[in-house]
C-alpha cells in the first residue's frame, strides 16, 4: 500500500510546518512501513541549525521515524476511521550522519512490539542506502 500526503493526514494530527513525511512507499501492516522526508532548503529550521552549514536537527528526525511509525501501527492494529492522539514514551537513537538540504530521508519501521493501545518500534533513516540514524520508540495512543 502507498500513501499521499492527504492519507497521511488522516492519520496522524500533525500540519506543516511539523508533519515530517511526505510519503508512505510500502506499508506491510505488522511487518514494514517504508516513508520519505525530502528535506528541502526552505525547511523553516535551517535559518537556525545552522546558518552557515545547515543540518537537520536530530529531534526532528527522530520525529520523522515517530510519526512514521504511528501510520505503521495505525494500520498493523486496524485503526482506520478512529481519530487518534499519539504520546511518546521512550525514545533510544543513534546518529551517524548529518541530514542536509537535498537530501531524501527514507524511514524504514519494523514491530518490536505492538500492543492494544501502545507501541514499539525500531526505525531506521537512510539517504541513498546510507544508515543516517537509527532508533526505537515507544508510543502510547489515546482515541478522541
Amino acid at each position: 500500500m502507498k500513501l499521499e500526503i492527504a492519507d497521511i493526514q488522516k492519520i496522524i494530527p500533525h500540519r506543516f510546518p511539523f508533519l515530517m513525511i511526505d510519503r508512505i512507499l510500502e506499508c506491510k501492516p505488522n511487518e514494514k512501513l517504508v516513508a520519505v522526508k525530502n528535506v528541502s532548503i526552505n525547511e523553516h529550521y535551517f535559518t537556525g541549525h545552522f546558518p552557515h552549514e545547515q543540518i537537520m536537527p536530530g529531534v526532528l528526525i527522530v520525529e520523522a521515524m515517530a510519526q512514521a511509525g504511528c501510520v505503521y501501527f495505525y494500520y498493523s492494529k486496524n485503526l482506520q476511521d478512529k481519530a487518534l492522539i499519539y504520546y511518546l514514551a521512550k525514545i533510544e537513537a543513534r546518529f551517524h550522519h548529518p541530514v542536509i538540504p537535498g537530501d531524501r530521508l527514507i524511514i524504514e519501521v519494523t514491530s518490536v512490539k505492538l500492543l492494544p493501545k501502545a507501541g514499539f518500534v525500531k526505525c531506521k533513516a537512510l539517504v541513498a542506502d546510507k544508515l543516517m540514524a537509527e532508533a526505537e520508540i515507544g508510543f502510547g495512543i489515546k482515541e478522541i
